[in-house]
């Protein structure tokens, strides 16, 4: 099964990242937990850069799915070029899609995943409304395409 990532985003954030000699497998490629690794790397990260990190004694974002579409294998050397679209803002949740290259292939796919993430008040332990700065930078990207 593959999901389809929308042509309907808005491109939040890149990032570079390394192609270390432990992510591979024994089958000689990335290993396909890594491909995740790195999704949550760039969502963490944008994440930070925004204002609006997790607080995990208070309010911030838990992954309710993840998905990831393996195309071509990643191999080491190399780095990863992370590519990170948002879309479906809704009250105390959006949507998160990453296109994974190579920075030496850049026009290639070679995984492609998205991800929904819901804001939560942790130590009630239940849903809570978007800050306001991270609903602002969401919808500003919305509103300039």
């Amino acid at each position: 099964m593959r999901f389809e990532i929308p042509e309907q985003k808005q491109l939040v954030h890149t990032l570079t990242l390394p192609i270390r000699w432990g992510d591979m497998d024994v089958m000689g490629h990335v290993n396909n937990t890594i491909y995740f690794r790195y999704m949550e790397i760039i969502r963490l990260e944008w994440l930070r850069e925004t204002g609006v990190p997790a607080n995990t004694a208070g309010l911030g974002p838990v992954i309710v799915n993840a998905f990831c579409n393996f195309q071509i294998e990643l191999k080491y050397p190399g780095e990863v070029l992370a590519r990170l679209y948002t879309t479906d803002v809704g009250r105390t949740s959006f949507d998160t899609y990453t296109l994974l290259s190579r920075t030496d292939d850049p026009d290639t796919i070679y995984a492609s995943g998205g991800s929904r993430v819901v804001w939560v008040d942790f130590p009630r332990r239940k849903s809570a409304p978007l800050p306001d700065r991270l609903r602002e930078l969401l919808t500003q990207h919305a509103d300039s395409n």
